[in-house]
């Protein structure tokens, strides 16, 4: 569940700083670039020197992080759009 978590969080970032580079919404940026690096720079060493099975769960929790991200990046924009 853990590298589930971590796979989501750092994906989920990656896919709000996508839209929010769409929008040219700057801080928005700001934030989510410094997020994706500290978050990365946690991961890497999870999964480099893991075994397939956590492979499978950080890449499942990324897929979901990104789904997640988009979507609340979606919601974040209206907002601030308005």
């Amino acid at each position: 569940m853990k590298l589930f978590i971590t796979g989501f969080v750092q994906v989920f970032f990656v896919a709000i700083n996508t839209y929010f580079i769409s929008r040219q919404f700057y801080l928005g940026i700001l934030g989510c670039g410094f997020m994706i690096s500290i978050i990365w720079s946690w991961n890497v060493k999870k999964i480099a020197f893991g075994t397939w099975t956590d492979r499978l769960y950080y890449a499942s929790g990324a897929a979901f992080g990104s789904v997640a991200g988009a979507y609340l990046g979606h919601i974040v924009s209206t907002l601030i759009n308005k």
